[in-house]
């Protein structure tokens, strides 16, 4: 009853925000404030409602996911399935709730409060030492009709993540690229880093890039932009495969849209719960915005916002390389994502192959097409066989040449635990965290940059 209740309050402040004007006027500023803080309340005490600031508002939602301790714990994966069904039940959800509800179930990191200094370091690290200088001229342009760079080299190629035994091009690169609020280990580490390592399919580096990817993403396209030529050009000029989640596919497109050197040299790009025509969920991720500050990337990511229907126009909705794009019709951020309206559905209309693959369409009924989250298409055993087959294969991942039947029956992939399977949920509360910790926020997305022209 209480969630019930939780939500319908969502719903109707949402709805409010929607047709407010902005700015509001200071009184009704103050009760959004409040109202925004009543609906955590009931389920932390503590949390104060009296919040007169956006600032304070941020910090008593970090404070309401710090303080919940865990009342259960998933011991399977088809646990961890069944308490996010419970969880994301309601509709429309409800991310901070949901947020303290993985708290209260085990499905988050303990260390909420310091999450900016935790996962910037070791693995996540945004600054690595990478000495190899490439083969061929990459900065400050490879080609011509390359974008200019707003960033240096050196701050380019130091987010770049190459773990020892990296072969150099004896097993196919991939470059990893991580979603908003995350870094490329903590995003990646318990799923696809952990499956290819060693393996003879794909040798991961990832992209560990400043900021949680909560800056604006026309420059976290860059980093992007800058890795695969550098990747490829220190691994014997071979071609390279892109990996991405939620907005990272969108700076993969943008990469590939504003620095074609890059398309020549990637062989596939696998879109893990891409956005790729923004969400009409933005909001939950900010609750109050426009009213209230929010982190500049979340903006730009709203259905239809500057950022992507710039990067949409003459064909930018389309593939520049072979793309798998993988979704769910659950996902709890991205929506909508069904059908051919779908924001993770991409065009093909250059003919260089793609497949778009629904998991609730591919395994109707199976464990693998059940309640999957944004999240949970990473450790989704129809998401990773489609990734190996793509990568094993000329052209997109088809469903067509994976074990179908057997692979939906499973809730993650094999190989993966039901750590992993935590592990890779904890995205969400760390994102919200890192977000209510970010700063500047800001109440309009960054200016277009001036190359974009098209």
């Amino acid at each position: 009853m209480r969630l019930a209740i939780l939500t319908a309050a969502s719903s109707l402040l949402m709805a409010l925000v929607a047709a407010a004007p902005a700015p509001a006027p200071e009184l009704e500023r103050r009760q959004l404030l409040s109202n925004v803080l009543g609906e955590v309340a009931d389920l932390v005490d503590g949390i104060s409602t009296q919040a007169t600031s956006p600032a304070q508002v941020w910090g008593e939602l970090l404070t309401a996911l710090e303080k919940p301790t865990a009342t259960a714990t998933p011991t399977s994966p088809a646990q961890v399935e069944t308490a996010l069904a419970s969880i994301y039940s309601a509709t429309p959800t409800n991310l901070i709730v949901n947020a303290i509800e993985m708290v209260q179930n085990s499905l988050s990191p303990s260390d909420l409060n310091d999450v900016l200094t935790t996962y910037s370091a070791g693995c996540n690290s945004e600054v690595n030492i990478n000495l190899r200088s490439p083969s061929r001229t990459i900065f400050p342009k490879k080609a011509a009709a390359d974008a200019p760079y707003s960033l240096s080299e050196a701050q380019l190629r130091q987010v770049i993540q190459i773990p020892a035994g990296f072969t150099y091009g004896r097993v196919p690169p991939v470059v990893l690229v991580p979603g908003t609020g995350s870094k490329g280990c903590l995003t990646f580490r318990a799923n696809f880093i952990k499956l290819f390592q060693g393996s003879q399919v794909a040798d991961p580096v990832w992209l560990n890039i400043p900021g949680f990817l909560l800056g604006d993403a026309q420059v976290n396209a860059e980093y992007v932009a800058y890795a695969i030529n550098y990747i490829s050009a220190i691994s014997s000029n071979k071609n390279v495969s892109v990996i991405a989640w939620s907005q990272g596919n969108l700076d993969t497109q943008w990469a590939l849209k504003y620095w074609p050197s890059t398309r020549p040299i990637v062989s596939d790009f696998i879109s893990i719960s891409p956005d790729f025509h923004g969400t009409v969920l933005a909001y939950i991720v900010c609750p109050g915005f426009p009213t209230l500050t929010c982190v500049p990337s979340v903006i730009q990511q709203e259905y239809d916002s500057d950022f992507v229907t710039r990067l949409r126009l003459t064909d930018g909705d389309s593939a520049y390389v072979p793309t798998t794009s993988i979704y769910s019709a659950t996902d709890e951020i991205v929506q909508p994502q069904q059908g051919t309206g779908a924001s993770a559905f991409i065009k093909d209309a250059r003919g260089v192959g793609v497949s778009n693959n629904e998991l609730q369409t591919i395994c109707p009924g199976g464990l693998a097409g059940s309640v999957v989250t944004h999240e949970g298409v990473l450790y989704n055993p129809i998401a990773y066989a489609l990734a190996v087959d793509a990568l094993t294969h000329s052209g997109p991942g088809l469903v067509s040449r994976i074990d179908r039947a057997g692979l939906c029956q499973l809730y993650a992939a094999p190989g993966l635990t039901v750590a992993d399977v935590v592990a890779t949920e904890g995205n969400i509360p760390v994102a919200l965290a890192a977000i209510a910790l970010y700063e500047p926020k800001v109440v309009v997305e960054p200016k277009i940059k001036g190359y974009a022209t098209y």
